[in-house]
Order: C-alpha cells, then structure tokens, then sequence
C-alpha cells in the first residue's frame, strides 16, 4: 500500500501476468496429464499385443505387457510439478521489478 496512484497500474499488470501464468500453468498440467495417464494405464497395451509384444528397445518404457514404466512415470510427474513451479516463480521476479520500478 502506498500513496502513489501509478502502483495502481503495476498491480494491474502483475494480476495480469499472475493470470496469464495460471492459465499456462493449468494447460501444462492438463497436457501433460491427457498425455501420459493413459499411456500409463496401458492405452497402448492392445497396441503392442497386436504387433506381438513390446519391441525390445521400448522395454525399459513399457516393460514387457506395455505399461509405462512406474519409475518414468513418477520423474514424469515430478518433472511436471517443477515446470509449474518454475513458471509461477518468473512472477516472483516481476513483482520484484515492478516494485523497484515504482
């Protein structure tokens, strides 16, 4: 809080950058999320019966029935989890800048 009436339009610009990053965020998440759960529940399991088993250098991926991998999955997961954070921090840097700018 300050007396200055031009923050007013930096907090605006910060809410639109904090929305813009959710939205981004969600997308990421829903993507990823579209992506692999299937895959991991073994969407590509009949795939792989009809071409007579996992080809060997997908193995260490599907394991031998073509399930994902559960390691994989996991750093997968993780990965995901660390890009939305990452991504939510940038905004962390536009307050810093927006306030020392004011």
């Amino acid at each position: 809080m300050r007396d200055d009436v031009g923050a007013v339009a930096t907090a605006l610009d910060l809410s639109r950058q904090t929305i813009r990053t959710i939205k981004q965020n969600l997308f990421g998440a829903f993507f990823y999320n579209l992506l692999l759960i299937p895959v991991a529940a073994g969407v590509l399991y009949p795939v792989f019966h009809a071409v007579g088993g996992v080809p060997v250098s997908l193995e260490f991926f599907f394991g031998q029935q073509g399930f994902l991998n559960p390691v994989l999955a996991a750093l997968a997961m993780a990965f995901s989890s660390v890009t939305v954070v990452s991504n939510s921090l940038r905004l962390r840097g536009a307050a810093i800048q927006s306030y020392t700018r004011a």
